[in-house]
């Protein structure tokens, strides 16, 4: 038993987020909630914040070894994002990482259409969560990082480099988040605060799996690792962007894509 507590204590001391407490937005399933388990699993306290029920990923953090609370937030709603924040606060004591996961359009599971067929009212929807959700985050978050410093990870998509067609708003709210992170990394700089972004491609999640399988087809020849993507091939950048190991990169993108789009 002493020997077993040893290497407990030796893999606990490895953990590469040990006691720092990370926001991430759109966590109850896909992308979200492998973030969610990864940072757990490196002994990170997780707030999960979504308009969807994070039970299911709560439970998955818990069965890994991690802690973690769902609060149930529309990142459009600044209220809601700042209640996200205290409530970060009040279990856990402090807010060292954010990120802005939380997605519309497409990457929700919507079809694709051609841009005739996109009305008004989906086009800002999309871009409320894929824009606003973001800076209202940023803002809930900033007054407890301010002076300590953090890590600010939001999550683009290489749809922006790639010119998709059939999820113009998509495209173009992932393309604004990219220009956010660049003026973000400018303003908080000074406070010691890291902003960045990683630019997923296709990734199969819950929910987009079976309604993206012949996009799927068609990028696979184009990658130069040719396999599909899933969630977890993504936690891995994401703890290097949330950790010391990142401590002096700021304002960047990482393309997460397998190789299909360079820029």
């Amino acid at each position: 038993m002493v020997q077993g507590g040893v290497l407990d204590q030796e893999k606990e001391d490895e953990m590469r987020l040990k006691g720092k407490v990370a926001i991430i937005t759109g966590a109850a399933r896909g992308l979200g909630a492998a973030y969610a388990v990864g940072f757990g699993k490196e002994g990170a306290k997780i707030v999960i914040g979504d308009v969807l029920d994070g039970k299911d990923t709560v439970d998955a953090v818990e069965k890994s070894g991690g802690e973690a609370i769902f609060v149930r937030t529309d990142v459009t709603k600044q209220d809601q994002c700042d209640g996200l924040a205290h409530a970060a606060i009040n279990r856990f004591g402090s807010i060292d990482i954010l990120i802005n996961n939380a997605a519309g359009g497409y990457a929700a599971g919507k079809p694709m259409k051609p841009f005739t067929e996109i009305t008004t009212e989906e086009w800002m929807r999309v871009m409320e969560i894929d824009t606003a959700g973001p800076f209202h985050c940023t803002k809930a978050v900033f007054p407890h990082m301010r002076d300590k410093g953090g890590k600010i990870i939001n999550i683009s998509s290489a749809t922006i480099f790639e010119g998709i067609t059939g999820m113009p708003h998509y495209v173009a709210a992932k393309g604004a988040v990219m220009a956010f992170t660049r003026a973000m990394a400018r303003e908080l700089g000074d406070y010691n605060i890291n902003v960045n972004t990683i630019a997923p491609g296709f990734t199969h999640t819950q929910a987009v799996d079976s309604k993206f399988d012949a996009l799927d087809k068609i990028q696979l020849p184009l990658k130069c690792i040719k396999k599909p993507a899933y969630p977890e091939d993504l936690v891995g950048t994401a703890l290097f962007l949330a950790t010391d190991d990142s401590k002096f990169i700021t304002g960047q993108l990482i393309v997460h894509d397998g190789g299909m789009s360079f820029h």
